[in-house]
């Protein structure tokens, strides 16, 4: 016998909220303060929740508390996703330090023949004997809408707690740096 207020298959547990030591999977859409959108999930990705560094703390806050089937827009500032814009972070460098397969868009850790400093630099131009880098993230000065859709929360298993990341094949990594 059904007892009212019930569909079939409903748990009698309340659904899980979204929060520390949670893997929780969400549809995302990434748009500029404009609308235009920069990027969207085909399918749920998935973080482990609770300051692991797998989600902007922002974002983290925005998604806080919420259960299974729950919409969050989050507009976050430059200085709340990934920083403002920094043009001492641009370099120009002869071409002769890079490979002879070089073309825009290709990423770098540190500048070819020269000490690292951890900066992952983005060739945006190659002219003249020279190379142009940009050490910003690409979405770095860009004020940013991000829009979830909570799809699936559960309790992290002690493994993934451990490491810090969750098990699942569409884990989504979305930090500054």
């Amino acid at each position: 016998m059904r007892r009212p207020g019930r569909r079939g298959g409903e748990s009698r547990r309340a659904a899980a909220a979204v929060g520390r030591g949670c893997v929780v999977a969400i549809d995302l859409e990434l748009a500029d303060f404009h609308g235009n959108v920069i990027e969207r999930s085909q399918r749920p990705v998935h973080y482990l929740h609770g300051g692991f560094g797998d989600l902007l703390p922002a974002l983290e806050r925005a998604l806080e508390g919420k259960r299974v089937g729950a919409r969050v827009v989050a507009r976050l500032e430059p200085e709340e996703a990934f920083g403002d814009y920094d043009e001492n972070l641009l370099r120009v460098e002869p071409r002769a330090r890079f490979p002879a397969a070089l073309a825009e868009g290709m990423r770098f850790e540190g500048i070819p023949g020269a000490e690292a400093d951890g900066t992952i630099y983005t060739v945006t131009d190659i002219a003249a004997g020279k190379v142009v880098l940009d050490g910003n993230h690409p979405l770095a000065g860009i004020g940013l809408e991000f829009r979830c859709t909570v799809r699936a929360v559960r309790a992290a298993r002690a493994e993934e707690l451990a490491r810090g990341a969750a098990d699942e094949p569409d884990r989504l990594a979305l930090r500054v740096g």
